[in-house]
Parts: structure tokens; sequence; C-alpha cells
């Protein structure tokens, strides 16, 4: 085992961690008026209304399956009747799915970025940082469903690489504080590839547009209207107010 592989396998998902917890921290401190995704619906929409959806429910896609495929271990599946061929099959086929849905997406969305003038003049070094940070990640994963998996299942999966042996046993084992790099360095350099390049991105993204991922405007939904009024009697549809109570117009 050489002192990179340690480093890699070992010692970056915990490094990657603390600067993600911290860059949140600072961020939130700091820059909460920064906390936005910085859109540019303002300055062009027809390639965005296309690219963003997809974009958007493709990566939604994307994390369910690694969330199933990396936390949920293959025992458990095993015992409640789902075969190891009838699960990966079934996950490989939604891979490609969500894997198609995320390149077009962000292909159309990099392409609109790149072809207007006035989207790209609002683009920040950051931005072009974690769009290839994010292309590399996105590719890899598709190169590693399709390429690897999708094209071998005809051959009955014997072909492909089961990645729940290896990668999926060591991701786990971090939250253990037990991590054993043996497992990473058996699986193909794509997987380790994706694997590095996903951390490094968790590291960034805390600086990055990124991190409108974790807000949601829950507030919202139990917010009070706002009602506006203006107090100039010159303005049509205003009149003196009457006396006593009067109903709120919604």
């Amino acid at each position: 085992m050489t002192s990179l592989q340690t480093f890699l396998w070992v010692a970056l998902p915990y490094v990657s961690f603390i600067a993600f917890l911290v860059g949140m921290f600072w961020r939130y401190k700091y820059d909460a008026y920064g906390w936005t995704t910085r859109s540019s619906q303002m300055y062009e929409t027809r390639l965005l209304r296309i690219g963003s959806p997809l974009f958007h429910f493709g990566i939604l896609m994307a994390l369910g399956g690694h969330v199933l495929g990396l936390l949920v271990p293959e025992g458990w599946t095993t015992a409640i009747g789902v075969s190891e061929h009838t699960y990966h099959v079934t996950a490989v086929a939604f891979g490609v799915l969500a894997g198609l849905m995320v390149v077009t997406g962000l292909a159309i969305l990099i392409y609109r970025r790149r072809t207007s003038s006035r989207v790209f003049g609002a683009t920040t070094p950051m931005d072009k940082l974690m769009y290839v940070m994010l292309g590399g990640v996105v590719l890899l994963g598709v190169f590693n469903t399709i390429g690897i998996n999708w094209l071998n299942l005809t051959g009955g999966y014997e072909g492909g690489y089961n990645y729940r042996e290896s990668v999926a046993v060591w991701f786990r084992s971090l939250f253990v504080l037990s991590p054993n790099p043996g497992d990473m360095t058996s699986a193909p350099l794509s997987f380790q590839l994706h694997a590095a390049l996903a951390m490094l991105l968790f590291a960034v993204l805390p600086f990055t547009r990124l991190v409108h991922i974790f807000s949601a405007p829950i507030g919202y939904v139990a917010r009070p209207y706002l009602v506006y009024r203006s107090r100039d009697p010159r303005i049509q549809g205003n009149r003196d107010p009457r006396r006593g109570w009067e109903p709120v117009r919604k």
C-alpha cells in the first residue's frame, strides 16, 4: 500500500468532510447573502427551461441510486428477495436514464453559459472550476454505469464490476472510522477517479453556487400574506377607509 493510496482512501475522505463543515460554517456566518444559486434566469430562459429540469431531476435520480447502492448492504436486498442480478439490472437501467439526463442537461447549461454573453459575464472563476469538477464527476459516473456495467449486462453481468463488494464496503467503513484502502485499490481506475474527484468537489462545494442544495424555502409555506397598499389617494382603486371592520381581500 503506497502513501498516495493511504492518503486518498484513508485521509482524504475526512479532510474533505472537515473542509466541507468549515466551509459551510464560514459561508453561513460571513456570506449569508451570497448563499444563493446566482440565478441567471433574467438573462436567458429558453435553454434554461430545458437544461435545468433535465439536470436537476437527473441528479436527484443519480443521488438516490448512490444512496441505495453505497449505504444498503448487498445482504439486505438479498434478504428481501431481490437477487443480485435483478438489483444490478434495475440499478443500471435507472443509472443509464439518470446519466443521460444529467449529461444532456449539463451540456445545455454549459452551452448556454458559454454562448450567452450576459450569462457568461456573470460567471465567476469559482463557477468555472465547479463546472469542470462537476463535469468530471458526472462523465466518470456515466462511464462506470454505461461503459463498464450496462454494456456487459448481456453477458450476465459477469463482465461488469460489482462495486457493492468493494467501493460500498469502503464507503460504509468511513462512518465507523475504520476505512480499508484495499477495498478501493482493487476497484477499476475509473471508479477510483470518480470517488476521488467527488471528494474534492465535496470539499469546495460550500464555496460555490452548489451550496444552494442545502437550502429549502420551508418558511414560505407558513409565512403570512404580504399586502401592499399605496398611501397615494390619486392612484386608481384607493378610497378613504370606512368606519368599522372590513374583510380582508385575498
